[in-house]
Order: structure tokens, then C-alpha cells, then sequence
């Protein structure tokens, strides 16, 4: 016997020119930021055919540029990027960033949280750092980041134990990818204030994270970054904690003044 079709059951729409466009466009990454159209063929899924179509339109829009013998994301895309709440905040924290950054001599982060991932909206390294999987528009799974575990943590934590993927992504052996085990983790920091991790994103590394809170949303994440044979000491915890206090209180004067476009979530 065959089995009957589902008189309920909708047929997947094929993909639109919109979508296609998308997927042209994040072939592009912080590796390859030039690539010819065989490259973005194959990065994309996509004939030939169609990303030469795509691309001069894309062109023609400002969003892609040539680039020799290539091509490359086009400022038009920057321009658009920055009209998001999420970088008018990143504006409002530069002054604290920086001034942490000199202060600690040491990789500063700013991250907010997108589902089940954060996205970093400013990373300030030092020289010499060694090559990390963050930088500004990486998208990596919360539960394997300190910046991650500090927005979690101001969530609500029983929606979260129900609609968390388990097991949850992992980056390295050390990651925390069982769904109790960072629950229990999360109630402890958002007793604290501060979250931390160690070889969970890349090993080798670790950092410490504080949110930023207002009016009891984490709107953001702040962290210092540093070798994972060293420990961040209680002066790098209280920076965070003074430096994000110092955010929030001009996010919450903002928002008297009726900013609420600053802020990358409604509150």
C-alpha cells in the first residue's frame, strides 16, 4: 500500500529570487571578503547563471561592489547596518569600551542575543592576539560563550529549560551542551552578575562576561577576553560590572528621554 497524501500538507514554495539573494550575499564571510563568481557559486549552492544575474543586481543597488577580478560586499550594506537599534547601541557603549579596553590591556567584546546565539556588535583587540572565531557580526551558540551565558541568564529561565535545543550546540569538549547542567549555571549568574567560560568556544581561550540590564532586560553583553591558563582575577570581574552599570545608566536616561530606538530588543 501506498501511503495517502496529506490533504493538509502544504508544498514547500521554491526558493525566491529575495532568498537566493540572501544566500549570494553570506557567502561572503571574514575569510573570503573578495570572491570571484565561481567562488560565490559554489559557497552559495547556486549555477553560475544565476549569481551573474543576482550580482549585477546586487551592484545596481549598492549592495555588492567589484573588486578586480571579483567581488565584495558593498558599503550600502554598511549603511543600512548601521540605522539598526542594536548600532545605536553600540555607539552609546564605545566611550566604556574603549576606556575598559585601555584598562585592561586585554580583547573587549559587545554582544547582544538573537534566540539561541549572540551576535557581537564591537570587538576591540590587542596586538598580537591570537585568531579567535569572534569579531563583529560573528553569530555563535550563547551557550558556549561568557557574553551568551550572561544574556541567558536575564531570560526567563523556565522558557528557556522548555525551548532550548538539547542537546545544545557544541564548540569544543568543553562546551556545556546539557540543558540542566546551564540552567544551574545561569541562576548562579544572574546571582553573581558575571559569567564565565573556559575552552568552550575555542581552546586555549576563555573570557568573562557582565550584562547589561535595564529595567530587568539584559539588553546587551559586555567581556574580557584572556588565555585560559590565566585567571581574569576579581578586579576584571568588578570592571565589567562597574563598566556595564555605567551603559545601563545611560541606556535607562536614554530611554526617559524617549530613545527606545537605541535598544536592539522592546522593553
Amino acid at each position: 500500500m501506498y501511503d495517502l497524501p496529506d490533504p493538509g500538507a502544504r508544498t514547500p514554495e521554491p526558493p525566491s529570487i529575495l532568498s537566493k539573494a540572501f544566500d549570494l550575499l553570506r557567502a561572503f564571510n571574514s575569510n573570503e571578503r573578495v570572491m570571484t563568481l565561481s567562488e560565490l557559486s559554489r559557497a552559495s549552492g547556486l549555477p553560475k547563471s544565476t549569481v551573474h544575474r543576482l550580482i549585477a543586481r546586487l551592484i545596481d543597488l549598492d549592495a555588492v561592489e567589484q573588486h578586480r577580478s571579483g567581488y565584495k560586499l558593498g558599503l550600502g550594506l554598511l549603511e543600512l547596518a548601521a540605522n539598526t537599534p542594536a548600532g545605536s547601541m553600540r555607539d552609546l557603549a564605545m566611550p566604556y569600551l574603549a576606556a575598559l579596553h585601555r584598562w585592561s590591556a586585554q580583547t573587549v567584546h559587545l554582544a547582544v542575543l538573537r534566540r539561541f546565539d549572540v551576535v557581537y556588535l564591537e570587538k576591540l583587540a590587542i596586538a598580537g592576539a591570537p585568531s579567535t572565531l569572534s569579531h563583529v557580526g560573528a553569530r555563535l551558540p550563547a551557550n558556549c560563550t561568557a557574553t551568551g551565558k550572561a544574556l541567558l541568564a536575564w531570560e526567563n529561565l523556565e522558557d528557556l529549560e522548555a525551548f532550548l535545543p538539547s542537546p545544545m550546540p557544541m564548540m569544543t569538549p568543553h562546551s556545556t551542551t546539557d540543558v540542566d547542567e546551564l540552567l544551574i549555571e545561569l541562576r548562579k549568574i544572574r546571582s553573581d552578575g558575571i559569567a564565565h567560560e573556559v575552552n568552550e568556544t575555542q581552546l586555549g581561550l576563555a573570557s568573562v562576561a557582565a550584562p547589561i540590564v535595564v529595567h530587568g532586560f539584559a539588553v546587551g553583553a559586555l567581556s574580557i577576553a584572556h588565555r585560559a591558563d590565566a585567571e581574569a582575577g576579581q578586579k576584571v570581574e568588578n570592571a565589567l560590572r562597574d563598566t556595564a552599570a555605567q551603559i545601563a545608566q545611560e541606556a535607562r536616561e536614554g530611554l526617559a528621554q524617549g530613545r527606545a530606538h537605541w535598544f536592539p530588543r522592546e522593553l
